[in-house]
């Protein structure tokens, strides 16, 4: 199953972009009652071992998923640019972003 289909189960009101975009999935967050674009693309790993995930100041997804064994961790992508701009940093680690104030860490069902 992909990382898209596994992150639906998490959504009510499911909408599939109808063209190539930078969002892959939007719906509600069952128990919320916002309506969100999702970034759900997977990580890759680098050449130092270290798993990695780009994204886009034009981005047209409003929100950033990450998984992790245990948890999906959703950030806030413009929340996410402020910090950037503030700290100007390019490279941050996800350890260092589960404290912005939007931070979702959702535990993951068991399967």
């Amino acid at each position: 199953m992909n990382i898209v289909d596994k992150f639906s189960k998490y959504l009510t009101e499911i909408k599939y972009p109808k063209e190539k975009t930078s969002w892959n999935i939007a719906g509600i967050l069952k128990g919320t009652n916002g309506f969100f674009k999702y970034d759900v693309r997977e990580m890759h790993q680098l050449s130092s071992g270290e798993w990695a995930k780009t994204g886009n100041t034009a981005t047209k997804a409003e929100k950033m998923v990450f998984e992790t064994e245990h948890y999906w961790i959703i950030l806030d992508i413009q929340e996410l640019h402020n910090y950037l701009k503030i700290t100007k940093e390019r490279i941050v680690y996800l350890d260092e972003l589960k404290n912005l104030e939007w931070t979702i860490k959702l535990a993951k069902e068991a399967e």
